[in-house]
């Protein structure tokens, strides 16, 4: 059987094919012509190649990509799939052969618009690259290689699990000793904000299984995962995929099974402070044993547009790749007075077993109970995450998944010295298992079942709400999950509310705003006052606290690439830890009290015109600004809330990150499902499904999952730019289905 291509009228690929293999190829084809710029702009990023079209301000990320030696890892990772199990390698590579033969098609151009794009705003997220005001959008088709998905996910995910954090912590204790760490406890400078919950046949309407969520992270354009239905005689399944990548890793519903993802919050990566010396041979590095062993030692060449190429020395040591610094010392060249020259090396587990859990990929798609779905994770490798499953059969799964080495305590809190004994790893953990509690399980990046691999977990905030929520109801239907998909209660509020509460002899505007701020319902609404006046206090506090003397240190980061600077910044650490600073029991001398009476007062003085949503707005990440802007909506929700949609206190109210996808897996009837992105199904500015799912995203709905071929399009002509109507002519169904989920 040939491979078909199918749309719904969101434009969201359906497909079907004779063979698990020539789906994949399927796969990559239509994901190349519906994301052909993103892929591009990927593999680039991956391969340390993206100044080449980006210019300047990509090189920090291209050269962290090559000293932390991502394609290699992939490349070992891809002959070690092969060993292990060559039919995953060969279904991998027809995904590859689809997407060099989408990128080759009449059409299917990755360039995003015909125009250079303007210089970028001030940054608001923290990603390492933006579009340079040269920079030409026009990007030639390269060539996939079949170790290019690993490579791709590897990009996606090598600072998920926030390794730079153990350089704050290393700031932290030099400027204000080993107490001062847990005051600053947070998770980065994006901070994760994931939810999902799962609901046993015993608290469901249907007596069937629900499960819902929504992964939250950076928020782009392309959006970072894509809609999709796979089918063959083996399987057909339903799920959002990341584009780049073949099958469904993270969100899929097979029509007996379904599961979905959260971030574990794991610590499994581990940074060394390195001695490193020149020798006529090149490098050495000294080892636990005392002894100068010989490091592996090259030079690449950045091209940068714009520019003259850079050279990038790639060192590794016993422990790993390193990423700061060379035998001559840090970024500046200065070390501790009297001390040897340190450099840094990250270890993770990918570089070390060669594995990148790209096993588990075929498994799931395969698979048919819980498990099924228990048996493929067992493969899974990294990002470490907390996966909920549950099948037509009442089964249920709560368990963590990921590789996470075993070793001693203070290699997950800071940088350790590779030249003492006692900090190697020894194995890895065998990861925590969870049941339900009362019908209902909730993942929200909370201490949980991985709370023994982690060191920094969210706030139980959102945990909490969702499960307060849940207890509201005996019986719950896939339907009404959106409502809590949307939740803006900002729990977090009550601390600095409580401060505000005590305090009297304010002036007359103060005092107005202390009583407006006390009938607010803490509800972070895009039309609220109350809203907008709580997040000016809060951002006014954080700035006078980064301003006090107590944390002059800190205010000036170390030496180290621009790239892990968001993770050193100390107003956005201050403002994701400003409960904790409000709680401890003593903050190095600082007057609270008096803290939050000036933040009241200034705000007092000029207070915010508007509500939430006039500067609470969406700041998508794009390589390269568009030739005309878009006028990005306004947003509810907070950081905290379980609508995660994350600004930074004290720097800025544009939300860079939210929620990346929402999904409801009905396991009664599938296509009871419903799902959305932040966007569309296409890539390509131009086609009607670029940015058609915006507004019902916006207003938390989501669009049915459609698994009835006779509802959808036949695409009998392939075009570019995915996300097209097809040629063909039985179109029944798909009005009514459009008009059904239009706001």
């Amino acid at each position: 059987m040939a491979g078909e291509i199918f749309r719904d009228a969101w434009g969201i690929p359906h497909l079907r094919a004779g063979d698990a293999v020539e789906l994949a190829r399927l796969q990559g084809r239509v994901t190349a012509l519906d994301r052909a710029w993103q892929l591009e702009t990927e593999r680039h990023r991956a391969q340390g190649t993206s100044a080449s079209f980006l210019g300047p301000e990509a090189l920090p990320w291209d050269r962290l990509a090559r000293r932390v030696r991502l394609a290699d890892t992939a490349r070992r990772c891809l002959a070690e799939l092969d060993r292990r199990d060559p039919e995953t390698g060969q279904w991998l590579r027809a995904y590859v052969e689809g997407v060099n033969e989408g990128l080759a098609a009449p059409g299917a151009s990755p360039s995003p618009a015909a125009e250079p794009a303007p210089a970028p705003e001030p940054a608001t997220t923290f990603e390492p690259a933006a579009a340079p005001e040269f920079a030409r959008v026009a990007l030639t088709p390269g060539r996939w290689e079949p170790w290019t998905p690993l490579a791709v996910w590897l990009s996606t995910h090598i600072l998920f699990a926030g390794f730079p954090a153990k350089l704050w912590r290393e700031r932290v204790v030099e400027c204000l000793g080993r107490d001062a760490v847990g005051l600053f406890a947070a998770d980065g400078p994006g901070t994760s904000g994931s939810n999902g919950w799962l609901v046993a046949g015993e608290r469901t309407v249907t007596g069937r299984a629900v499960i819902a969520g929504d992964p939250h992270r950076f928020i782009e354009d392309p959006g970072v995962y894509q809609q999709i239905h796979l089918s063959c005689p083996e399987f057909d399944v339903v799920g959002i995929a990341v584009p780049g990548v073949p099958g469904i890793a993270h969100f899929g519903h097979t029509g007996s099974v379904a599961w979905a993802i959260t971030n574990a919050m794991a610590d499994y990566q581990d940074l060394y402070r390195e001695q490193l010396r020149r020798t006529g041979a090149g490098v050495e590095a000294l080892g636990p044993d005392g002894v100068w062993h010989r490091a592996a030692r090259h030079t690449e060449t950045i091209e940068v547009a714009g520019e003259d190429p850079v050279e990038v020395e790639v060192i590794e040591t016993g422990r790993g790749p390193v990423i700061i610094g060379g035998p001559e010392g840090l970024e500046d060249g200065v070390s501790e007075p009297g001390a040897p020259p340190v450099a840094v090396a990250l270890r993770y587990p990918p570089r070390v077993t060669g594995d990148l859990g790209f096993g588990a990929l075929l498994r799931l798609l395969r698979a048919r109970r819980v498990a099924d779905v228990d048996r493929a994770v067992d493969l899974w490798a990294e990002p470490v995450n907390v996966v909920q499953a549950a099948d037509t059969e009442g089964g249920t799964l709560h368990r963590v998944a990921g590789r996470v080495p075993v070793r001693a305590e203070a290699n997950r809190i800071r940088p350790v010295p590779a030249w003492e004994p006692g900090h190697d790893w020894q194995g890895w953990h065998e990861p925590p298992r969870a049941g339900l509690t009362e019908g209902v399980a909730v993942m929200a990046n909370q201490r949980g079942p991985a709370a023994p691999l982690g060191v920094e977990f969210a706030a139980p905030h959102r945990a909490d709400r969702i499960a307060a929520l849940l207890a509201r109801r005996e019986r719950w239907s896939a339907a009404e999950m959106p409502a809590l998909h949307t939740d803006t209660h900002l729990a977090s509020a009550a601390v600095l509310l409580d401060h505000v509460a005590v305090l009297d002899d304010l002036t007359g505007p103060a005092a107005g705003l202390r009583d407006r701020l006390l009938d607010w319902d803490r509800h972070m609404d895009a039309d609220s006052t109350g809203a907008a006046l709580y997040a000016a206090v809060r951002g006014t506090l954080v700035r006078q606290l980064a301003r006090h003397p107590a944390f002059a240190r800190l205010a000036t980061p170390p030496a180290c690439p621009e790239v892990f600077q968001p993770w050193l910044a100390l107003v956005p650490r201050i403002g994701y830890a400003l409960e904790h600073l409000l709680t401890a029991k003593d903050l190095y001398g600082i007057d609270r009290p008096a803290a939050v009476r000036a933040a009241l007062e200034e705000v007092a003085a000029r207070p915010p015109a508007g509500t939430w949503g006039d500067t609470h707005r969406l700041a998508p990440w794009r390589a390269v600004a568009p030739t005309t802007p878009y006028d990005e909506p306004a947003l509810s929700g907070d950081h905290d809330c379980v609508l995660s949609t994350s600004s930074v206190p004290g720097l800025t109210d544009l939300a860079a990150r939210g929620p990346a996808a929402r999904y409801v897996w009905d396991l009664a009837r599938r296509e009871d499902s419903r799902w959305v992105v932040p966007f569309g199904a296409s890539g390509v500015p131009d086609s009607p499904h670029h940015r058609d799912q915006l507004p019902l995203w916006l207003a938390g709905d989501l669009i049915p999952v459609v698994t009835d071929w006779d509802g959808l399009r036949r695409e009998d002509a392939v075009r570019g730019g995915g996300g097209g109507r097809g040629t063909h002519e039985e179109t029944d169904g798909l009005d009514e289905l459009q008009e059904e989920t239009d706001v």
